[in-house]
């Protein structure tokens, strides 16, 4: 097409010279550059699938951890996770023994915390928290990371702090997660802490099914994430506030 316009161009009076295009020649070009510029645009996004309700709620744990939670706010908790077909209940240790009795017969699984909520406690308590709860019916755990000890760089405490507590799942077959209170740490510290999760992991030979974050948004559970993915891990994304808590991936 441009080769046609040069020729009609030196027909007109060499490569200096002037040369009418027709209305054709315009509308052939305007295409012609419309075709190019699509041509080079970046593909679009694909589109998320869509996720059913159904799909949405066996993806949930619902989770009461407030410290002034009652015994009749828990049976309220395990009916609602019933009733909407809830993945799990996620509750403090006390009242594990209360979910095992309430969920009994039923699909929803069921998580106790560990070390909650500041991850402070020695890595022997923490382990023995975590056997009582497995023991008293709990099927997951998600215990809480030493904070400070990450923070401090201190690798051989972290490294113990959640060898001690999959030891304990491993024997009791239940599933582990580590809970990092993201709103403390900085970005290098979140990688870090997905880093020492499984290289602990890596040296016990156990798997540590998912990383757990806490009172932030969408930016650290993409951080996360993208960390995590190529160890084949999963994230469960949770708030302060909020009953619900989401498993991700």
């Amino acid at each position: 097409m441009i080769r046609d316009i040069e020729r009609k161009a030196l027909m007109a009076g060499g490569s200096g010279g002037n040369v009418d295009l027709s209305g054709e020649d315009l509308q052939r070009i305007a295409d012609r550059v419309r075709q190019l510029l699509q041509a080079n645009q970046p593909p679009a996004a694909v589109a998320p699938p869509r996720v059913s309700p159904d799909e949405l709620a066996r993806m949930i744990d619902h989770t009461l951890l407030k410290p002034e939670a009652t015994a009749a706010d828990i049976e309220k908790l395990c009916d609602e996770a019933k009733r909407h077909q809830f993945f799990s209940v996620c509750v403090n240790p006390t009242y594990v023994a209360q979910c095992r009795s309430l969920l009994r017969g039923s699909p929803v699984k069921l998580c106790c915390v560990v070390g909650f909520p500041l991850g402070a406690q020695s890595p022997e308590i923490k382990a023995m928290e975590a056997r009582k709860a497995i023991r008293e019916g709990a099927g997951e755990i998600d215990m809480v990371i030493n904070i400070g000890a990450l923070k401090s760089k201190d690798e051989a405490l972290v490294f113990r702090d959640i060898r001690a507590v999959v030891e304990a799942c491993k024997d009791g077959r239940a599933l582990s997660k580590v809970i990092f209170e993201t709103a403390l740490l900085t970005d290098e510290e979140k990688v870090r802490a997905c880093e020492y999760e499984h290289e602990g992991r890596r040296r016990l030979r156990e798997n540590v099914h998912r990383v757990r974050e806490r009172r932030r948004h969408g930016e650290d559970i993409a951080l996360m994430a993208k960390t995590v993915a190529p160890k084949k891990l999963g994230v469960k994304a949770s708030a302060a506030s909020a009953p619900l808590t989401m498993r991700c991936g």
